[in-house]
């Protein structure tokens, strides 16, 4: 930056030529000023650094926004005995980058766990429809072994789907009986079918 003087002859703030350390320092005890110099200064790097990490433009413009809020909250903890203020600033950057790019991998992985689960798997419709008939068959064979009576009671409540006093209305029996019948239907379809409990 360049020294800008006044009329008598001494630098206007915010003009003289400031390193990225010196600047940190200000940031660091809330000088806004200094803040957007700093940006000013070092956007452009920390901004590259993201995109060429990121690739996706939208993604580095919100990770170098982040960045320099972290910059803004943090900037005391920068000590500059441990390397320059740019080098400590793509620290930043990169591992806010890598993060992102992990978050990211994280959920597609999730993404992709749960669109597996949910996969419908293809089945064999032939040998489905050939297994329901088989077994609807077995049914009707036992169903047959039944005495009209049983037979009527199971239809009307496994089959219509009738509650106990609804069979007894339609075959006009006591509910009791209706109960009875179909015990003893159930029985017997179950010793027709090889059902063992």
């Amino acid at each position: 930056m360049l020294t800008v003087m006044d009329p008598a002859g001494d630098a206007l703030p915010g003009t003289r030529d400031e390193s990225n350390e010196d600047l940190l320092l200000l940031v660091a005890t809330g000088d806004k000023a200094a803040f957007a110099r700093l940006y000013d200064a070092t956007a452009p790097r920390l901004f590259g650094l993201a995109r060429r990490l990121l690739i996706d433009f939208a993604q580095a413009e919100e990770v170098t926004q982040e960045v320099y809020l972290e910059i803004w909250q943090s900037a005391t903890r920068y000590e500059a005995s441990r390397g320059s203020a740019m080098a400590w600033m793509l620290t930043l950057a990169h591992r806010r980058a890598v993060d992102r790019i992990r978050s990211a991998q994280s959920s597609r992985n999730r993404d992709t766990k749960v669109g597996i689960r949910d996969f419908d798997r293809e089945y064999d419709n032939v040998a489905e429809t050939v297994e329901v008939r088989i077994e609807s068959e077995r049914v009707q064979r036992a169903l047959e072994k039944l005495t009209e009576l049983q037979r009527q009671a199971v239809t009307l409540a496994y089959f219509k789907g009738l509650s106990h006093s609804e069979v007894a209305a339609m075959l006009h029996v006591p509910v009791g009986t209706v109960k009875t019948r179909l015990r003893d239907g159930m029985i017997r379809l179950r010793d027709e079918m090889g059902v063992t409990t």
